[in-house]
This record gives structure tokens, sequence and C-alpha cells, in this order.
């Protein structure tokens, strides 16, 4: 077995609904996992957009959201993920801020990668770390990395 993501509320690769995006409310979409490896002692979740600015020549990827230190048996994240587990620590996106920021792509359909992460730490606190800074503590201690895609294009665009 390996590890594995799903959202009820997209299939991968297939495109996010609105309302997980700057479009509507801004909401985190629901995430769900399984298959976490034994000896795993914490979990971490990236989210980012590889094709910003234009997919068409992407220049940089914009990161979304940062959490580390789930504890390896949750199971998911339900949809705004207002609460989150206990011991779970939020790092920095690239609006500076702690959170969930949803798709808002200036122009074209971009790829927004749900990445999760099994850890054989528990890292310590980085201090609302940017995803540079989480990736640089994760070193060696990455045991399985499950990837989900969602695609958005903003309306009107």
């Amino acid at each position: 077995m390996t590890l594995h993501m799903t959202s009820p509320s997209f299939e991968h690769e297939g495109a996010i609904p609105r309302k997980y995006t700057c479009e509507g409310a801004d909401l985190s979409p629901p995430l769900v996992w399984a298959d976490v490896p034994k000896g795993t002692k914490s979990l971490a979740i990236v989210i980012d957009d590889p094709d910003a600015p234009n997919p068409a020549a992407p220049k940089m990827t914009w990161v979304h959201w940062v959490l580390y230190d789930l504890p390896p048996t949750t199971s998911g994240l339900p949809e705004g993920a207002a609460n989150l587990p206990a011991g779970t620590r939020e790092g920095r996106n690239d609006w500076k801020a702690t959170g969930y920021r949803g798709p808002c792509p200036p122009i074209g359909r971009h790829r927004y990668v749900h990445k999760l992460f099994a850890l054989d730490v528990v890292l310590p606190d980085l201090d609302e770390p940017d995803e540079a800074a989480l990736q640089g503590a994760m070193k060696g201690h990455v045991i399985a990395q499950a990837t989900l895609i969602g695609t958005y294009e903003r309306r009107g665009l």
C-alpha cells in the first residue's frame, strides 16, 4: 500500500469547484488520505500553483497553504478546516500569511498541486515557515508522498 490523497469535491486533474477559490467562499477543500505508512510521526501538506503567473509561460510556483506536524492518526481535513487537528502548525503562504488562500489565477487554467508528506519525525516549531523552509526541515525525513492535482480558470478572464 502507498500513501494516497483524494478530495470528495474534485477528481484528480479535474476542476476545483468555485467555492474553494477567490471567486467563491475561498474555503479549503476537503481532503482525505489513507495508507499512512508505519513509522510515520507527522504529516505535512503544501498546496501550490506551479503555473504562476501564466500557464503558457510559468515563472514561479505560488504557494497557497503550508501545514505541518499534523498527527499521523488524522485521515483528512474537512471543508474549510477551521479547526486544525491538535498539534498542527501552519506556515506562511505567498501572501505572507498563514491559512488557506484558494486559486485566483490571473490568466488561463492553472494546476493546483496538493502534496501530502509522511514524515519520520515531528518537526520543531519552525516559526511559520514558507514552503522552502519547510522543505529544508523535511529533507531526509519524508517516508512517503501523495499528490492530488486540481485545476482552475477564473471566469470572465
